[in-house]
């Protein structure tokens, strides 16, 4: 009956898993503190109205004027 004690910092599969969980609830706190998904939606849309904006009037500059 000589089992050893585990220290306080001894890597068992609960503490491993609670470390897992933990830098994954710091990882979603990072991404939600920088706009998380929505952000990145709304910078693809706008990306996308400046993207045709700009094939707009560029087409607009090249087309004839109407008569």
């Amino acid at each position: 009956m000589d089992e050893k004690k585990l220290g306080p910092f001894t890597p068992t599969p609960g503490r491993i898993m609670l470390v897992a969980l933990g830098v994954l609830l710091v990882i979603i706190a990072i991404s939600t503190s920088m706009g998380g998904i929505n952000a990145y939606q709304s910078l693809r849309e706008a990306n996308a109205a400046a993207t045709s904006g700009e094939a707009t009037a560029e087409g607009a500059a090249e087309a004839p004027p109407a008569q």
